[in-house]
């Protein structure tokens, strides 16, 4: 009776199958939380393996709780940074204030965390690596939602579902895909148009990489700030080499050295690295401090990530039966420093809400209605002052200073209500 009884069940409710594109943050805890509520789950990332390394990301408020059911805060707070200086300095690199990085970044000390990107990245893939299926070296080509393939690959169009073709030449049928591919979503693209509709440009270009830790730097920040340019040389830990960040305004971004808006099949195609690094070069050319052994090692770092300062704002995350999660659907840029928490909340919420709904539509919109005014209150801290710590103006630059040396008196700035704006709702069980 109950073998029947469940029987009966599994062709009723067969087990759900998504595809997700993206293995960096968004895309793994995503996984995490739908394995856990039964499904099965496919993880497809173009990279040929996962991809370590990466700048110093933050984990804050409803985010931290969001670790904590997973389970990994105990190995996140040993991977934490635990920074203890942010020194800023003058044009000729005189130190204008040393103060807290939690006093500047609103964060809670004792309770928010610090990792680098690569180490979080690492920690949600040993999570789920032995019960999801993971697709590196290859991506999505192709979405149709207008039929469903059987096993043979045959086009049946008596049942929905998503039918991918995948650039190695796979075919395979999914009931949800989610594009979890990052701020230049190849998923949002091919489903909801070019990137340019939902690209909200913050004035500012940006530079990566790393370098030697030629100033014996430990666990600190370094900033160097004149009126539109910043540099930064930060050292994560007791190592030879530091990150270093070149910061400028630009007020339109610029296309010449800038991934192809039109490029359709490979938004993340670059036009020309080298134009990058010469624009970086002439802007920061004359500059004070270490900048020009810092544009000096951008000439050779193999590990460069260029890009602008961005947000991605839509006023969907769905269309039929794919949806976007983390920095594909609003990416709130570096300037929040929220991307890697509204990255891990947006999974939560978008696997309680498929858990909780067999339909995906009604999933989708209960998604959309509980995340979205979190979304919106990370998005808006660039314009409630986040973005002053890089000042395009003397003027702007001067207040900042002053405001900095404030800091140094005050044992911390207080939390930002946004980071902690969404309650968790329970996750179903599985």
């Amino acid at each position: 009776m109950t073998s029947t009884g469940l029987s009966m069940n599994a062709r009723t409710h067969p087990k759900r199958t998504v595809l997700i594109s993206g293995a960096s943050i968004s895309g793994p805890a995503l996984a995490y939380w739908l394995r856990r509520s039964g499904f099965a789950v496919t993880v497809v990332e173009k990279a040929g393996a996962l991809r370590g390394g990466g700048y110093p990301i933050d984990i804050r408020g409803t985010a931290t709780e969001v670790v904590r059911r997973m389970g990994i805060l105990p190995r996140l707070r040993d991977a934490h940074i635990d920074s203890r200086r942010c020194t800023f300095l003058d044009a000729e690199g005189g130190e204008v204030a040393s103060v807290s990085p939690h006093a500047v970044a609103g964060g809670v000390e004792g309770q928010d965390l610090e990792v680098c990107r690569g180490d979080l990245a690492t920690i949600l893939y040993a999570l789920v690596r032995d019960d999801v299926e993971f697709l590196f070296d290859d991506s999505i080509d192709t979405l149709d939602q207008s039929g469903q393939r059987d096993r043979s690959g045959q086009l049946d169009r008596s049942g929905p579902g998503v039918d991918v073709t995948f650039r190695s030449g796979r075919q395979r049928t999914f009931d949800v895909v989610v594009g979890a591919d990052g701020m230049h979503s190849h998923t949002r693209a091919s489903v909801f148009g070019p990137e340019e509709r939902f690209h909200r440009y913050l004035g500012y270009c940006f530079a990566l990489f790393t370098m030697p830790n030629t100033l014996g730097l430990s666990r600190e920040v370094m900033l160097w700030n004149t009126p539109g340019k910043a540099a930064a040389l930060y050292a994560v830990g007791e190592s030879d080499e530091v990150h270093a960040f070149l910061n400028f305004h630009h007020p339109e971004p610029p296309f010449d050295a800038l991934r192809d808006p039109g490029a359709l099949r490979d938004p993340g195609a670059l036009r020309d690295p080298d134009a990058q690094r010469d624009l970086v070069a002439t802007v920061f050319a004359g500059a004070g401090w270490e900048v020009p052994g810092m544009v000096n090692a951008l000439r050779d770092a193999d590990d460069l990530f260029f890009d602008t300062a961005g947000q991605i704002r839509m006023p969907h995350w769905s269309s039929g039966r794919v949806a976007l999660v983390g920095d594909a659907a609003y990416a709130p840029s570096f300037l929040t420093g929220q991307g890697s928490s509204l990255a891990l909340a947006g999974a939560y919420m978008l696997a309680n809400a498929l858990a909780t709904n067999r339909d995906h539509t009604t999933a989708f919109a209960a998604y959309e209605r509980d995340t979205h005014g979190f979304v919106t209150m990370n998005q808006t801290l660039v314009d409630n002052g986040t973005a002053s710590l890089f000042p395009t103006t003397a003027r702007a630059l001067e207040r900042r200073n002053t405001m900095l040396r404030g800091l140094v008196t005050l044992p911390s700035a207080p939390a930002r209500p946004a980071h902690s704006a969404l309650t968790l709702p329970d996750f179903p069980p599985g």
